[in-house]
């Protein structure tokens, strides 16, 4: 998954409403309510895949399934209303993806919202309404007026809340409703009145109302509108993601608070049970300026969680005036005999770049001996440090390294250091394997002087790509578009102008026995060094991400690959050949965008866009709102999520298994 850009259902026997339940606990072993697309009768059993079009003109066809007689289908298409009018912010109209954009009307907007308040007033089943007050909180209003008749919708339905399940709806419409239109129609008192009250645990609900909590305490940060009493309340919460939260909330709470409220949180959660909670305590610390935020950092250098110490040696790089601070840099940079050992170059490699913010010169005399490096993740890291530094000499060293990962780094650093200064460098990219260092090539290219050295090699290296036929290099082949039209010449014409992909049958190859074969499969996934964590596989809710994912394992498709991006609090993501977000399996494949949320432990298909998942992976290591209804969810950690947490960059995947059956 890239967050540095926007990346990105069906089945017709709907699964029993307690899977809702299981759901909103975001208990780990289930399949969620999805539908086929394989009758051509107008009922709800297409409104999942109708939804994940992103066609709003579809909206129509959908609202009748709202008055469905299960409860399972009318909440599929509340979500799939919901989902088909995110079509008008891709700019797809009425008429599809890729048309020209033209702001809906705000009549349009209200003839998906309408209908979902009608109904929401008379539904009699908690799950629905759920559904509707989610699906409420994401439309993408146009104007003030409409998003705050969504809150109020909301507030009210707060009032006359009968279960857990209303008020989990209720927090998610809110959550999303802030996110998305803060800046046009701010929450108002109701709405902060009520956020703030649904931080507080009710009796009996300490466990099972701790994700209504999250949400409503990520959408009050949001706000910037956490007031001192809510924010004491969350940071003593039994559950450790909403003092994970209450950390994140320190950083941005409302402006009434005193400064020395928020320090007492931040100091509290340096030394919280969770490492969650200690890393976003460091977080906040550095956000705010704190004045113990480099002692803080100093300290937690020396942490029992290896992401906590890795996060600590990073933020030592804003400390170049802290003498302790640069001499612990110093020292962890200068001990490299752990570097050739499994997992054991981290600490080095972080501090390596967190010096060359703090003290240059030293980073700068220690440098050499991490671009002479065996292991090509430290060499990696000098070329990020080297950037920092300005160190020509060692970027363009660095950019004729074996690796693409290496010298996709070093090339990013010549390009901001060098300009067309290097363009020879660069040309000479051209002529390698890897999609990201020929991106990066073609990127720092662009508008090159150079016109006639340049050409000649982006044209080979674009046709060699549309050759090879792979949906995945496409990023590689847009950035070499745009470098060929500045340089006047036009991808377009001549031999190889059509991509010609050998794969593309794979993404929607579903057949009934494979199906069948995979009704309730697990997945048990073998990290070298770490231990084995097992999934729960969605075949209902996303089956041709199912389907994708278990023939690739069982092909040995994952085998030896590894985790190649580790964000803590956010997601680790892996499955890639190159070690990069830039390669995977050849072929795309739909998103199948569903009801699942991102809570801890869920997996999803990495994208870099609409329909470009290319069987990389990622797994939430806390919950993630904000990605929902955005990536496909086809899995579920069911048990080793601590092996989870202990994924490093760089781990291998020593394989996967499908297991069927009991």
């Amino acid at each position: 998954m890239n967050r540095r850009r926007r990346r990105g259902p069906r089945g017709s026997r709907c699964c029993k409403p307690r899977i809702a339940a299981r759901r909103r606990r975001a208990i780990s072993r289930s399949s969620a309510p999805a539908f086929t697309a394989a009758t051509r009768r107008p009922s709800a059993s297409r409104c999942a895949p109708l939804g994940r079009l992103e066609r709003p003109a579809l909206i129509a066809d959908l609202i009748p399934s709202l008055r469905h007689p299960l409860p399972e289908i009318r909440s599929e298409a509340a979500n799939a209303i919901a989902q088909a009018a995110q079509g008008w912010k891709q700019g797809s109209g009425s008429g599809g993806q890729g048309s020209k954009f033209t702001p809906p009307a705000a009549s349009a907007i209200d003839g998906a919202s309408n209908p979902l308040v009608a109904r929401l007033k008379v539904e009699a089943e908690p799950d629905v309404r759920e559904a509707l007050c989610d699906a409420l909180g994401r439309l993408p209003y146009v104007n003030a007026a409409q998003a705050e008749a969504a809150e109020r919708t909301l507030v009210e339905m707060a009032g006359r809340a009968e279960t857990l399940t209303d008020r989990l709806g209720v927090a998610q419409g809110l959550e999303g409703l802030v996110r998305i239109q803060r800046k046009q129609h701010p929450p108002d008192d109701a709405a902060l009145t009520l956020l703030r009250r649904l931080v507080v645990p009710l009796k009996g609900e300490a466990v099972t109302g701790a994700r209504v909590r999250r949400l409503a305490l990520e959408a009050l940060t949001t706000a910037t509108a956490v007031d001192v009493d809510t924010l004491g309340a969350a940071a003593h919460d039994p559950d450790a993601q909403v003092r994970r939260l209450a950390m994140r909330a320190a950083a941005a709470a409302a402006p009434q608070v005193a400064p020395e409220e928020l320090h007492s949180v931040l100091t509290a959660g340096r030394a919280d049970d969770s490492s969650i909670a200690r890393l976003e305590a460091l977080r906040s610390l550095r956000t705010r300026n704190d004045a113990d935020s480099c002692a803080a950092a100093l300290a937690a250098t020396g942490d029992r969680d290896v992401h906590v110490a890795l996060f600590a040696l990073d933020q030592l790089g804003a400390c170049g005036s802290a003498p302790d601070a640069t001499a612990a840099l110093d020292r962890t940079v200068s001990d490299l005999t752990s570097a050739g050992i499994a997992r054991g170059w981290h600490r080095a490699a972080h501090a390596l770049v967190a010096l060359a913010s703090a003290q240059p010169s030293r980073a700068a005399a220690a440098l050499p001996q991490f671009t002479a490096s065996r292991v090509w993740q430290l060499r990696l890291y000098a070329a990020r440090a080297a950037a920092e530094l300005k160190a020509r000499d060692a970027l363009e060293q660095l950019a004729r390294d074996e690796d693409d990962n290496v010298a996709e780094a070093a090339v990013d650093g010549l390009r901001k250091l060098a300009g067309h200064d290097a363009d020879a460098i660069y040309v000479a990219q051209l002529s390698r394997k890897g999609h990201q260092a020929l991106r990066a090539a073609a990127l720092a290219l662009d508008g090159t002087p150079h016109a006639e050295e340049a050409r000649p090699a982006l044209q080979a290296t674009w046709q060699r790509l549309i050759a090879e036929g792979h949906d995945n290099s496409h990023d590689a082949r847009d950035a070499i578009e745009k470098t060929l039209t500045s340089v006047g010449a036009d991808p377009r014409v001549g031999p190889g102008r059509t991509l010609r992909s050998a794969a593309t049958t794979i993404q929607n190859d579903l057949n009934a026995e494979d199906l069948h074969r995979l009704a309730a499969p697990r997945a048990r996934v073998t990290i070298r060094g770490v231990g084995t964590f097992e999934l729960a596989l969605f075949t209902s809710q996303a089956p041709a991400a199912v389907l994708r994912f278990a023939r690739l394992a069982e092909a040995g498709y994952y085998n030896g690959l590894t985790f190649h991006r580790v964000v803590p609090n956010f997601v680790i993501q892996g499955g890639s050949p190159g070690a990069t977000e830039y390669i995977g399996d050849a072929s795309f494949m739909r998103d199948e965008v569903g009801l699942w949320p991102h809570v801890r432990g869920a997996v999803g298909v990495s994208t870099r866009g609409r329909d470009t998942g290319d069987a990389q992976i990622f797994v939430d290591l806390v919950d993630n709102p904000r990605l929902d209804h955005e990536y496909t969810v086809f899995a579920q950690v069911l048990n080793g999520i601590e092996v989870v947490d202990q994924v490093l960059e760089g781990d291998v995947i020593e394989r996967i298994e499908i297991v069927v059956g009991p």
